[in-house]
């Protein structure tokens, strides 16, 4: 999976050094939804004996890609089992304003991407390799939102992270059932999700005060910051959000 990946994602991918000895394997797995036939990567190291935690993660409005597959071999060289999931079906790989238009769709149809989710989280949780009780999900751009909507249905999730997702409120909160905490990313220059969406998603989780949550704003960052191969790439907030995940990780997975 890693032999043909583009130089910036090799790049990134080598920011997180292989550990001596580790055997990174992966594996296009198909699976459903209903009747949505799914397609997703799985990525793990073959050298571990016991059961492993396990992070889902979750594409952009472009579909599972060499992007998400990146993300999770960089999750298996940490000693995660890593599954890039495929919420748009088998395929469906939209650019432009067509991956604008499939998102919308998701975005209109809150229950459907939440089963799309969970869908991705069964294929996790009943692999042999994967410890079940210990799953987290991150996601990007689109898949960043996802991942906060999987966890408003109260899944049992070790926790759930954010990359510059739309930050989308809910009216009446419920914001309640979450179990999961939650690590929100965000750029502090992004468009898509300025001071006023970050300010209402707070007041949101405030409203379970039980909650963890933390939301961290990178500046200078746009949307997309973490995409090596767009114009919004900010090597500095890449590099920041990411030991933010790792260290978020660790102390869910304890």
């Amino acid at each position: 999976m890693t032999d043909d990946l583009s130089p910036q994602h090799r790049a990134l991918l080598d920011t997180v050094p292989l550990p001596e000895g580790a055997d990174i394997r992966s594996e296009r797995v198909p699976y459903a939804e209903g009747a949505a036939v799914l397609d997703g990567v799985l990525v793990w190291d073959a050298t571990a004996t016991e059961r492993r935690p396990a992070v889902l993660v979750l594409h952009d409005w472009t579909g599972e890609n060499e992007y998400t597959r990146t993300r999770a071999a960089m999750l298996a060289r940490l000693g995660y089992v890593a599954f890039a999931a495929d919420l748009y079906g088998a395929g469906i790989r939209p650019q432009g304003d067509d991956a604008a238009a499939l998102a919308g769709e998701f975005y209109g149809d809150l229950p459907k991407l939440r089963a799309r989710v969970q869908a991705g989280y069964d294929v996790l949780a009943a692999d042999s390799r994967v410890d079940p009780e210990r799953i987290a999900v991150i996601g990007y751009c689109f898949g960043g939102s996802a991942s906060i909507e999987f966890a408003r249905t109260g899944a049992a999730l070790a926790g759930a992270a954010s990359f510059h997702g739309g930050l989308v409120t809910h009216e009446p909160a419920d914001v309640a059932a979450i179990a999961a905490p939650l690590l929100l990313l965000t750029g502090a220059a992004d468009p898509v999700v300025p001071d006023a969406a970050v300010v209402a998603f707070e007041n949101e989780l405030r409203t379970a005060p039980e909650l963890d949550w933390q939301i961290v704003s990178y500046s200078g960052a746009p949307h997309a910051f973490t995409l090596p191969m767009a114009p919004s790439y900010r090597e500095k907030a890449d590099k920041r959000s990411w030991a933010a995940l790792e260290g978020f990780l660790t102390e869910v997975f304890a």
